[in-house]
């Protein structure tokens, strides 16, 4: 069973792997990629990642050892991108994600006397704000976001991944990248908006 589980967990991190370098080659592309074109394009990057390298390992093995496994909201997030019904992740989520991240990596690696990462293990208090945090998704109207919180909660529940604390299927360091970058990118653009409008409209 726990060779299976590992299997599967494989499984997961190529196809993620897959989708992300999926998404990436769309993103340098003029053109958006058709569903189909998506689909196979993960199926032969995820099935590439599958073959085996030093002694006998796949490549995505290699992956999981210098990354980990990814945390179940990023995985959904990258696995999104393929719906044709996709849409952006809305910022009050990017900025949520960036600040929490901000507080909680300095902390956990030791710069304070809190450790948040301690509250993973089963903490009542940080379930309870999970789903808040999965509620106030819901109430500004992003449903995904409700269903990816919840996935993520199940998945820490059934013990998924190798990791029982709760932080390890909601945050991880490539998520945090991704929002801080997304976070800053936003400042950037409204400050030229900002510029741009202020030279259009100046007087003379």
């Amino acid at each position: 069973m726990n060779s299976l589980m590992q299997s599967l967990v494989l499984i997961e991190l190529s196809l993620t792997c897959a989708v992300a370098c999926t998404w990436l080659l769309e993103r340098f592309s003029p053109n958006s990629f058709p569903f189909f074109v998506k689909a196979f394009l993960v199926l032969l990057i995820g099935n590439i990642l599958f073959w085996p390298m030093g002694m006998n390992l796949p490549l995505v093995a290699y992956i999981r050892g210098a990354t980990g496994d990814l945390s179940i909201v990023l995985s959904l997030l990258l696995w999104s991108t393929l719906l044709p019904s996709y849409k952006p992740v809305p910022f009050a989520f990017k900025f949520a994600v960036a600040i929490i991240s901000l507080c909680f990596y300095p902390f956990a690696l030791g710069a304070g006397m809190i450790d948040p990462y301690a509250w993973g293990y089963g903490s009542i208090a940080f379930l309870v704000t999970a789903l808040f945090f999965a509620l106030v998704c819901g109430l500004a109207n992003w449903s995904k976001g409700v269903w990816i919180i919840a996935i993520a909660i199940i998945a820490w529940a059934a013990h998924w991944h190798e990791s029982a604390n709760l932080w390890d299927y909601l945050l991880d360091p490539f998520l945090a990248i991704w929002a801080l970058f997304a976070f800053v990118g936003m400042i950037r653009r409204k400050r030229r908006e900002r510029a741009r409008s202020g030279y259009l409209f100046r007087p003379g």
